[in-house]
């Protein structure tokens, strides 16, 4: 270290590099500066910068501190010209290959596109505050509250990422605890509770006769779907690759679940009659093969075949809760192995980690016993 007095010293590394250091004291507390490279700045221009940074300690300023304000300030300006829309275009790219598929981030994008980029879209992200979001939030509060809600936790996401890339300050005015729920009513508030119009099952056994004298896969696909109690996505979904007839297990993939968990479904001998007649027709990859060419059907197409039947006030979903009605009401076998056959989640932590097995032998006798009684022709009537 070579002084020149003021604080500012000349670094020589035992490899030759060099570079001015200031040196100071401020509050009782010893520190360096780096002042740059003595190949860059000559001795009078360190000089002058150790001059404004003796200026900054007869102040009681730190001169660290206020450089590193002056970077931040430097990025934050620069960070300026950066848009709303194009922070939400770069999360939705960091983030959709972990999304379980494609339409995920097309719906990212659509309702940002319909309901936050026309209020804020082009603004800098620096710029959105509490009044931006409420001016994209407000109009479908009540109106849409799902829809909202998605779209109020989306920005929230995406002024996050912001903040955390150095794009942004400052408190995320999409936040809803302690912030926006301060300003809006709940969901719970506002949501009408909308409940999957389900067929009474006692009357299950007189629909699936009626069904199975319906044409075409979609009517198949229903019959398949009521029997194994699924999902509509799911069962649509259905690849012979998940299928072992001769087991008479059906394997669906975590990827194709709700919950992300594998899911065995156990397949009764009408749902195994339905699986065998499709098989000897079968030309590719899916059960319920579609009109488009590797496509399987469109999930319109069981409700279209309620429709054909004068069912329009029945759902898909709601044979599911008919499933659960019939179980509770009319059999003995325990919530937690209809509660599997349905593949709902399990909420608590506690008995998740006791219930290590999936009932599979049980959930067979349940399946074998749902499928008796929706296809006993004597209850038909």
């Amino acid at each position: 270290m070579y002084g020149d007095g003021g604080g500012l010293w000349l670094q020589v590394t035992g490899k030759g590099a060099k570079s001015w250091i200031f040196r100071f004291t401020l509050s009782g507390k010893a520190r360096e500066m780096g002042l740059g490279s003595a190949g860059t700045f000559s001795l009078a221009e360190a000089r002058d910068k150790a001059l404004s940074c003796r200026k900054l300690c007869a102040e009681g300023i730190d001169p660290i501190e206020a450089k590193r304000a002056q970077m931040d300030q430097a990025r934050l300006e620069a960070a300026r010209a950066i848009t709303f829309r194009q922070c939400a275009e770069a999360y939705i790219e960091a983030h959709k290959a972990g999304w379980r598929n494609s339409k995920h981030a097309a719906q990212w994008t659509a309702t940002l596109s319909t309901y936050a980029y026309p209020a804020f879209g082009e603004l800098p992200v620096q710029a959105i505050d509490t009044g931006f979001v409420m001016q994209a939030l407000q109009p479908i509060w009540t109106a849409k509250p799902e829809t909202a809600t998605r779209v109020r936790g989306r920005i929230e996401a995406i002024l996050d990422w912001a903040r955390t890339h150095g794009y942004r300050r400052g408190e995320n005015p999409a936040r809803w605890k302690g912030h926006l729920s301060n300003l809006l009513p709940k969901r719970s508030r506002v949501q009408k509770v909308e409940h999957h119009a389900a067929l009474p099952y006692a009357e299950v056994s007189a629909f699936v006769q009626a069904l199975d004298a319906q044409p075409g896969i979609a009517a198949q696909a229903l019959a398949f779907t009521i029997l194994t109690a699924a999902r509509t996505g799911e069962a649509i979904g259905a690849k012979w690759s998940e299928f072992d007839l001769e087991a008479g297990v059906w394997t669906v993939p975590a990827e194709r679940m709700k919950a992300h968990v594998e899911h065995r479904v156990p397949l009764s001998a009408p749902v195994l009659a339905i699986l065998k007649t499709l098989k000897e027709a079968s030309t590719g990859e899916f059960v319920f093969r579609g009109g488009r060419r590797g496509r399987p059907i469109s999930n319109m197409s069981m409700l279209m075949t309620l429709r054909r039947m004068r069912c329009e006030d029945l759902t898909v979903h709601g044979f599911r809760s008919t499933f659960r009605d019939w179980a509770s009401e009319s059999t003995h076998f325990p919530s937690e192995v209809v509660e599997m056959a349905l593949a709902h989640a399990i909420e608590s932590k506690v008995e998740a980690a006791y219930r290590r097995g999936d009932l599979f032998q049980k959930r067979r006798e349940l399946m074998d016993a749902w499928a008796a009684w929706a296809t006993d022709p004597r209850r038909s009537g």
